[in-house]
């Protein structure tokens, strides 16, 4: 196809956009949110500070740290919520408030908790966590019920005292738990006495894909974290959300392990800012993405692997290309994708989908080949 004719298609790209598109039109296919320069951050914290939208805090108590906790009690329908700098410290303290005296923990093998957070329930809360279903997303019911049985069957009795659910799961490319067998499991533990937690990091995400409000996933667990960084943006933070009677002096155990931060508006101003419109935002977003993926698959020059049971995550393969080069011109054409790794690259879906027209980020990928 000659140039001249090519930029006259509906699906020609401006010269301007194959050298490097704009900000506004940039997909950011290599994380789960958008991605800030500290430039693009000062600036943005500026303009919501000029609109009176923040107010300051002190050890991460009132203002709008106050606000956010607010917000997210009422989107995960919780009576309260507790800022916490990091995931790991919202689910180590979950764990350890649900658990109480009753010291092991169900968990899935791959598990971020289990895997990721360097034993921090087992040297800081002398927690036990138990591991089920090695390899896989999710465990059943039974093998639940197993578990806490085989903790029972020892000379001395050691009970479960507290289940925690990841979905997605991170270690599995982003599947999600199976939601029938997530039910099962909370009736089973309501009824024994065992407390539950969901790490849903980036559960506002899965409900995007799975069409499943939110509530009725927080409705099956005491608690609930959700990561104020991966897609809400902010610099750093999480929100542990769950009961009053659970969480109320939560603040004491935060500055007991070294989370009460004296600042921490410039994070939740940020988070706030792009909480408000992003379940719409990002429904809108995984729609145009599936007619990418589904105009990707209809060339042959591109391979489409999809996760079984999965959220943002998809693996392409474009065919006789030298990857890294590819890599590059991706870039200049406005999308940006993690390193080349093999002979394939991960990518990754977010709100920065719904940019542009899904032919037009189909022409992006086709370009970039050469």
């Amino acid at each position: 196809m000659q140039r001249r004719r090519f930029l006259a298609t509906p699906l020609g790209l401006a010269a301007s956009q194959l050298k490097g598109a704009s900000p506004e039109s940039r997909v950011y296919a290599n994380s789960d949110g958008i991605p800030h320069s500290p430039e693009d951050y000062a600036r943005l914290l500026a303009s919501l500070s000029s609109s009176g939208k923040v107010s300051a805090d002190t050890y991460s108590l009132g203002g709008t740290v106050e606000a956010l906790e607010a917000k997210m009690a009422a989107l995960t329908g919780k009576e309260t919520a507790v800022w916490l700098p990091t995931g790991t410290l919202a689910n180590h303290l979950a764990v350890r408030l649900l658990a109480g005296s009753k010291r092991r923990v169900l968990v899935q093998a791959v598990s971020h908790l289990y895997n990721d957070c360097g034993d921090c329930c087992q040297t800081l809360s002398g927690l036990t966590l138990v591991p089920v279903a090695p390899g896989k997303a999710t465990f059943t019911a039974a093998e639940a019920q197993q578990a806490a049985k085989d903790s029972m069957s020892g000379r001395v009795e050691a009970p479960v005292g507290a289940i925690q659910i990841e979905s997605p799961v991170r270690r599995r490319s982003g599947e999600h738990f199976d939601f029938e067998e997530m039910q099962k499991i909370s009736a089973w533990a309501r009824g024994n006495g065992i407390g539950l937690h969901l790490d849903g990091a980036r559960l506002f995400i899965e409900s995007a894909y799975t069409r499943r409000p939110v509530l009725e996933y927080t409705a099956l667990f005491d608690t609930v974290y959700i990561s104020m960084y991966k897609y809400f943006n902010a610099a750093s933070g999480a929100i542990l959300a769950g009961p009053k009677a659970l969480l109320a002096n939560l603040y004491h155990t935060r500055r007991m392990f070294g989370g009460g931060l004296y600042h921490v508006w410039p994070f939740a101003a940020v988070a706030l800012h792009y909480i408000d419109g992003f379940e719409q935002r990002m429904h809108a977003a995984v729609e145009n993405s599936e007619r990418v993926l589904a105009g990707l698959g209809r060339d042959e020059r591109f391979e489409v692997e999809r996760v079984p049971n999965g959220t943002n995550i998809f693996r392409l393969g474009p065919k006789n290309v030298d990857l890294p080069a590819y890599v590059k011109r991706l870039d200049s054409a406005g999308i940006s994708v993690p390193a080349a790794a093999g002979s394939s690259l991960t990518v990754l879906v977010n709100e920065t989908w719904g940019r542009v027209p899904a032919e037009q980020i189909v022409e992006r990928f086709r370009r970039a080949l050469g």
